[in-house]
């Protein structure tokens, strides 16, 4: 693929939020590594004071193929090309994109030009340090932008995460032209959370205009949200306090805290699954009287997978009962 004697290789570099202490040694390195940058305007200027003596291509917002391609094409002529994004390259980034150039092109890991992930963290991470620790649980990312994707795909997902009781970062929420897609996120969770439910909006997050709010659910569009901002929505357990948004672990279903001592709650024990883990339930599903439509009514889950789990319990029974025998 190369016609030239020097191997290219294509570097797609994480600059993490934006703030020099925030960029990671490897992504530095890479970009003096580098003899072309490639990248979004905004993102350039992050990293302008490291690019003295490079060739640099600025790229538009929607210029993301342009981008690949014009990385593939220095590649192929033996250059080293940090093709840079914004948090991660991976989420939301270059690399996909990147990635589906060069298969297109018949490129493959064993070819000559070697490509190289140098991950950053992600709008998720950082938002979520300068407001507290809200994934500490179980959470998601979720993009409003429809530029790409079908709204009712989008809208499908966010009823879904809604309904699982998910914390969820939204990245891309609004924009000059989209100003109606957190307005209806905003009416999809409100049908499985509560109104109070709380949020953060972080907008351009560890960089000179940095703004923090803290909101609820049923205040959440009338925010100030635009494309450098991500949406953080809590589940049901998250809470507020002194400035702080947490989503508690899941230590209080398990232990007891009182004058400083820890204790093992009832029924259950340290290093082991909760009573009403996996186990358990298997347990408690087996010397239960109720049909599977009751079942799957009492821990909402779907009358299939109750119908299949009960199934097994029932095989697995005969099996135990034929190994006796």
């Amino acid at each position: 693929m190369n016609t030239t004697t020097a191997k290219g290789k294509i570097m797609l570099v994480g600059l993490g939020p934006g703030s020099h202490d925030h960029l990671t040694a490897r992504a530095r390195a890479a970009i003096a590594e580098a003899d072309t940058i490639i990248g979004y305007v905004t993102y350039i200027k992050l990293v302008a004071d490291l690019l003295d003596g490079k060739e640099v291509i600025r790229k538009s917002m929607t210029e993301e193929l342009d981008r690949a391609i014009e990385s593939l094409d220095r590649a192929r002529q033996g250059k080293k090309v940090a093709l840079i994004s914004s948090g991660d390259a991976g989420v939301y980034g270059m690399a996909g994109p990147t990635f589906e150039v060069l298969f297109q092109a018949g490129w493959t890991p064993e070819s000559d030009i070697e490509v190289e992930i140098i991950p950053g963290a992600s709008a998720l991470n950082t938002c979520a340090a300068l407001v507290g620790a809200p994934l500490t649980h179980d959470f998601c990312a979720i993009s409003l932008s429809d530029l790409l994707t079908p709204w009712p795909t989008i809208a499908r997902r966010l009823d879904a995460v809604a309904y699982a009781d998910f914390v969820v970062a939204l990245y891309n929420p609004k924009s000059g032209r989209r100003t109606r897609q957190i307005v209806e996120a905003q009416r999809l969770f409100l049908r499985h959370r509560r109104p109070d439910t709380p949020v953060a909006i972080v907008k351009s997050a560890y960089r000179p205009k940095q703004r923090i709010e803290f909101t609820t659910l049923d205040k959440m569009s009338e925010c100030d949200i635009g494309m450098l901002t991500t949406v953080l929505i809590g589940n049901s357990h998250t809470f507020v306090r002194d400035g702080l948004m947490v989503t508690p672990r899941g230590y209080g279903n398990k232990y007891e805290v009182a004058d400083g001592e820890r204790a093992t709650r009832s029924g259950e024990q340290a290093g082991r699954s909760l009573s009403t883990g996996l186990s358990g339930w298997l347990e408690t599903l087996r010397g239960s009287h109720e049909t599977p439509a009751q079942l799957a009514a009492r821990y909402v889950l779907p009358l299939d997978y109750i119908v299949a789990t009960l199934a097994d319990l029932r095989s697995a029974e005969i099996a135990d009962v034929e190994a006796g025998a």
